[in-house]
């Protein structure tokens, strides 16, 4: 990737958040390519899978800039910048052209990279991810992440559960960062091929997942955390670009 550019996997919207913080939210997803994590479940293997980094597009900031003002109408909205991990590119001049149009940024990352731009959005999630991923969370940088967009953007964390040892993760999680607004989101067992963005999905299985984990929180009486769905997934399965 040259200097100044951005590599790009696809840029859709707009469409609403599915997840986390913003769910609902009208948005324009910048998705990047490229990613240090390789998760277990992960349902956007063709932005991480250096396999597919043939139809990653190495874009200038102008460039991205254009489509997305093109599928906004030019109306000021969210933009999402989501992955792969988007924290390993260089995203800073991307939020400032945007921020003097009247845009709002939002990026989600695994928090094992920490950016100073970190401070320029305006809403950051960081999703360390459990067990159940096959990766291992490194603490003392989601420490860093956090501590780079202090004074920033809104900050929140959001943790995929899928079985009891990610749920004790999530606890950890909160309990190490009270002061931050935790999401928790049943994983969907079921994601797409990435050759093909219409595959099953395991809807009443996702489902009986949500139940558990909303049972499972009230049981607990952990009144702290937010559980919710992938709206996303609720209304377009596994397809693409919505």
């Amino acid at each position: 990737m040259s200097g100044g550019t951005i590599r790009v996997s696809e840029i859709f919207g707009p469409t609403i958040q599915g997840e986390g913080a913003l769910i609902g939210l009208p948005t324009v997803f910048v998705r990047t390519g490229g990613c240090d994590y390789r998760c277990s479940w992960c349902d956007s293997l063709h932005a991480v899978d250096s396999a597919f980094r043939n139809q990653w597009i190495p874009m200038s900031v102008e460039t991205i800039w254009q489509e997305v003002m093109k599928l906004s109408g030019g109306k000021p909205l969210t933009v999402s910048l989501s992955g792969g991990n988007p924290a390993i590119q260089p995203l800073r001049p991307l939020i400032e052209l945007g921020h003097t149009q009247g845009y709002r940024f939002a990026l989600e990352t695994q928090g094992s990279v920490a950016q100073g731009w970190f401070r320029d959005l305006d809403t950051l999630v960081i999703s360390p991810k459990p067990p159940s991923s096959g990766m291992l969370t490194d603490w003392d940088q989601v420490d860093n992440c956090l501590q780079l967009a202090a004074g920033g953007p809104e900050v929140a964390l959001k943790v995929v559960v899928f079985d009891e040892p990610d749920y004790a993760f999530a606890q950890q999680a909160g309990q190490r960062y009270p002061q931050i607004p935790l999401f928790l989101q049943p994983g969907n067992h079921t994601p797409p091929p990435p050759e093909d963005d219409d595959a099953r999905i395991d809807l009443d299985g996702v489902m009986d997942r949500m139940h558990w984990l909303v049972e499972r929180v009230t049981a607990d009486q952990w009144f702290e955390v937010r559980v919710l769905p992938q709206l996303h997934v609720l209304l377009w399965g596994n397809k693409r670009g919505v």
